[in-house]
């Protein structure tokens, strides 16, 4: 457990707190192929064109465009007309290509908001930033198996999964307005249907990034 903070770091400084989510599109498209998701641990036969191979150009899966552009509506997002990927040139062992092709300066949507029930009993409006498009990266397993404590396996099934990354302002003042953000995004991007949400498989997930200010 961790040790509480004293009164008076408390009366001194105030939290300030923004999030990023990850959302996996449901029921799993390739953000830039067709082969289907298989998340079960098998043989990798389902990546064609995901090594990022010389040659093999992306083509973007129409569906996932409409999923981020429903979840954009539905938390209130300007969506662009015009938005650009990129890659992202980085080392992750279960990333295959190298890169992550992902959106930087024109996201797909900007400025959304989630309301949520403040401490005094009102309503605060959580600004959102940005959501944008990207690809998953495989998934690293440390446990499982008879050697976890010497080796790390990859899975690489999951690579290339949509994923919607929203970006929250930093209006978050408590763990509580934290809870009730993520408890109302999560209703959302449950009743459009863009994402089953479900955290033990990875379809969603969550950074807080948090700082202390006087």
């Amino acid at each position: 457990m961790p040790a509480a903070l004293a009164p008076e770091v408390l009366a001194k400084y105030e939290p300030v707190i923004g999030l990023e989510v990850h959302v996996n599109c449901s029921p799993r498209p390739r953000l830039f192929a067709v082969a289907p998701i298989i998340l079960a641990r098998r043989q990798h036969q389902h990546l064609p064109g995901l090594p990022g191979l010389p040659g093999a150009l992306p083509v973007l899966n129409g569906k996932a465009v409409e999923f981020a552009t429903l979840a954009a509506l539905a938390i209130g997002c300007q969506v662009r007309e015009r938005s650009i990927f990129a890659r992202k040139n980085y080392f992750y062992p279960d990333l295959p290509k190298g890169y992550q092709i992902s959106q930087f300066d024109k996201p797909i949507a900007e400025h959304g908001f989630i309301e949520v029930p403040a401490a005094d009993g009102a309503v605060k409006r959580i600004g959102i930033t940005r959501l944008h498009m990207e690809e998953d990266a495989g998934k690293s397993l440390h446990d499982g198996f008879a050697d976890s404590a010497t080796r790390t396996y990859l899975d690489l099934n999951r690579c290339g999964t949509p994923l919607i990354e929203i970006v929250s302002e930093p209006d978050i003042r408590t763990a509580d307005e934290a809870f009730e953000y993520l408890t109302r995004l999560k209703e959302i991007l449950l009743y459009t249907g863009v994402s089953d949400c479900n955290m033990e498989e990875g379809s969603l997930r969550c950074d807080a990034k948090r700082q202390a200010s006087d």
